[in-house]
């Protein structure tokens, strides 16, 4: 069987196995999409671009968790709970003082997203990056795949596409969306670590700072450029000796980690504004290299300014760039602002979400709608707004559903439901609709009966 390209034929051999289930992309969705759908009885195969599972949480080293809570509650439930006890049952997981359970390590996190999917009988493919889509009609037939065995295509009745960036979806001639009313993108972030750290006396020194700190067990401090933090005048003296540059304190975060003491995750370096296209091969490349350079930068900066932290050293840079929106697919409803700032409930809803409008704008510095304040109901305590399934659904391909970051809304509205939790209760949706739309529906995933998946969600510890 043979693919057309541009410029020339390439072949491809069609493997003779097929799945019910087919995840491209087995990071914050996927991963949990491939585990609900396996446990709902079907064939699934996860394929994945690196040698782990979680993405987000794992290779790009995004820790802890952004908290979604709605009157001190979390809003996901099911799989996000199970994920985070199998975290603090092997030390890699933790609860602050405050009930914050959300601190983790990514590392640890790769073993247990390994244990889950075996646990519940899929298959997980790694090192091995999507080409595209085999179109039959309104239909994927199978998905062209590249890795060490060269071209191949794998047949499934239902695909998910959670790779995050759309990829399939786009390749599979759904419409879809990117960036801002200027097709610019939220800002990118190479995250890394920094190991031997002395935490006792870095939160003495925080404390005296006026960033107070529980212990040195859960620390979490921060810097940008204009928002009154008290750790403004350091990196103010850092850039003037240089040290860092300007650009260095537009957003500066850090906290420990479960399970790896001694040692900060830190929630930047930022990429530079230029590069914010993580759907291009171009600047993702070169996001890399801006982003080691300035870790050389805050590693500095560190030794230099914040005491515990003379003998600190790099231990993790995360061997993927941190990209918080790209691609974002045109469904059968589309989630925008009004609907999270009205508190919105849908007849199809499958998550709850009271996280923030949070832009990470390229165009100058971080924006919060509100700074969580306002006269909306979302701004209540207790509020939240919900996501529908028929966010999930593409317009045009009557067998793909697209959970996670790339999940049918806004730009500002997906800048809210984006973070990992939201994330993972998408793909627990969708793994299940998946399956039942293999085994029932002919891969027809409009048929599935929301209504039964929703009381499947809350079966399973779901908040639906």
């Amino acid at each position: 069987m043979n693919g057309s390209a541009k410029g020339g034929t390439l072949s491809y051999r069609t493997l003779g196995r097929e799945w019910d289930v087919i995840v491209a992309g087995g990071g914050t969705a996927g991963a949990v999409a491939g585990v609900a759908a396996a446990r709902s009885g079907a064939r699934v195969l996860v394929v994945e671009a690196q040698g782990s599972l979680g993405g987000t949480g794992t290779n790009a080293w995004v820790t802890p968790l952004m908290r979604n809570v709605s009157g001190g509650q979390n809003l996901n439930l099911g799989l996000t709970d199970e994920i985070k006890a199998r975290l603090r049952a092997r030390g890699d997981g933790a609860v602050d003082a405050h009930g914050n359970d959300n601190w983790f390590n990514p590392e640890g996190l790769k073993f247990v997203l390994d244990d889950l999917l075996a646990d519940a009988g899929a298959e997980v493919l790694f090192h091995t990056q999507v080409v595209q889509p085999v179109m039959d009609g309104d239909r994927i037939g199978a998905l062209v795949v590249h890795n060490k065995g060269g071209l191949q295509a794998l047949r499934a009745r239902v695909f998910i596409d959670a790779t995050g960036d759309a990829d399939v979806a786009a390749a599979a001639g759904v419409p879809f969306q990117a960036g801002d009313g200027d097709g610019v993108h939220q800002a990118m972030s190479l995250r890394f670590s920094l190991a031997g750290v002395d935490t006792g006396r870095l939160r003495d020194f925080l404390n005296g700072a006026g960033q107070p700190q529980d212990g040195p067990e859960f620390l979490h401090f921060w810097m940008v450029w204009g928002r009154r933090s008290s750790l403004e005048g350091l990196f103010r003296q850092a850039v003037a000796d240089g040290v860092l540059l300007e650009r260095d304190g537009d957003y500066f975060q850090a906290f420990s980690v479960p399970g790896r003491p001694g040692e900060l995750s830190f929630n930047c370096p930022r990429i530079r504004a230029d590069l914010n296209d993580g759907a291009d091969p171009w600047q993702l490349s070169e996001a890399q290299l801006d982003g080691r350079a300035a870790v050389t930068r805050l590693t500095d900066f560190c030794r230099r300014f914040l005491p515990g932290c003379e003998n600190a050293f790099v231990g993790v840079v995360a061997p993927m760039v941190g990209v918080r929106e790209t691609r974002r697919i045109e469904g059968e409803y589309t989630l925008g602002v009004t609907d999270i700032l009205d508190c919105a409930r849908f007849e199809d809803s499958i998550c709850r979400n009271h996280y923030p409008v949070d832009i990470h704008s390229v165009k100058g510095g971080a924006r919060l709608l509100h700074e969580r304040e306002g006269s909306a109901p979302y701004f209540a305590p207790d509020a939240y707004h919900e996501i529908p399934f028929r966010a999930l659904v593409p317009r045009g391909v009557v067998n793909l559903l697209v959970p996670g970051r790339a999940a049918s809304s806004t730009f500002e509205a997906q800048s809210a439901i984006r973070v990992q939790q939201n994330c993972h209760t998408m793909g627990e949706a969708a793994g299940i609709a998946a399956a039942w739309a293999a085994r029932d529906h002919a891969g027809q995933v409009r048929a599935v009966d929301v209504q039964a998946l929703r009381v499947e969600m809350r079966a399973r510890g779901g908040n639906v």
